[in-house]
């Protein structure tokens, strides 16, 4: 006979595990964010910020410079933590499932975080390492954005747009459930452009979410399907990427 302590733990085994097996069956949104704000000193460069994007699809972010759209984007991929505000992504909370969060996404910045003393295969390797994923498909990624030739270079020697190509290679290495892409037709030619393009096609048929941060509004509204304006760190507007061009 088992005693009561030990089937009492069993029994709030089993409520947990079909708890979370039913979270996972759940159609939650992809992203679900709830008055999200953030500052820096006084300046809220983030207020109110609330929206729903459902799983597999793609939502431009456009607005001036110091709109808040980057800001927005560091703080849902846990970059920096909101200060006021909430969210879900996957269905994990923003901030208490910090990292069950990180493993679901992943972040085009501004910055590359690329090694100049290593080369371009190095800096994959370095990565797949630490996202435990097998090294073995680091040189069919660099043919992928246009940097298989150079895989044995240092990126030291890299322009800003093969540095941005290899940021790209990082960020599939990654396999990620939500992408986050700041600004990322910048420093590319024509040919990185519509990398970013098929990149995003990819992503989006392979059941990811994908956010955008850019100035580019044709070309982006043409890949997206919802669309977020924002000015001084709060939603203006929020609707069909494809209704941008008459705001």
């Amino acid at each position: 006979m088992i005693a009561p302590r030990l089937l009492f733990a069993s029994m709030l085994a089993t409520r947990a595990n079909l708890t979370q097996t039913a979270r996972c069956m759940e159609p939650s949104p992809g992203i679900d964010a709830h008055n999200l704000a953030r500052r820096y000193g006084r300046r809220w460069a983030l207020a109110d910020v609330s929206f729903s994007l459902a799983a597999g699809s793609v939502m431009m972010v456009a607005g001036p410079n110091g709109s808040g759209k980057s800001t927005l984007l560091r703080t849902l991929s846990t970059a920096i933590r909101p200060d006021a505000g909430s969210a879900t992504i996957g269905g994990f909370d923003l901030v208490r499932e910090r990292e069950d969060v990180r493993r679901l996404v992943a972040l085009l910045s501004h910055s590359s975080y690329l090694y100049d003393s290593l080369t371009a295969h190095e800096n994959l390797a370095i990565a797949a390492d630490h996202l435990g994923r097998s090294r073995s498909g680091i040189p069919a990624l660099l043919e992928r954005v246009a940097l298989g030739r150079r895989a044995d270079d240092p990126v030291a020697t890299f322009s800003a747009g093969m540095r941005k190509r290899l940021s790209f290679a990082r960020v599939l290495l990654q396999e990620p459930r939500v992408v986050f892409l700041d600004e990322p037709y910048g420093q590319l030619d024509p040919e990185g452009f519509a990398l970013v393009d098929d990149v995003v096609h990819e992503l989006k048929a392979g059941g990811a979410t994908v956010v955008i941060a850019t100035h580019q509004l044709p070309r982006a509204s043409s890949l997206a399907d919802e669309a977020l304006l924002l000015d001084s760190g709060r939603v203006v507007w929020r609707g069909k990427a494809s209704e941008v061009a008459g705001r």
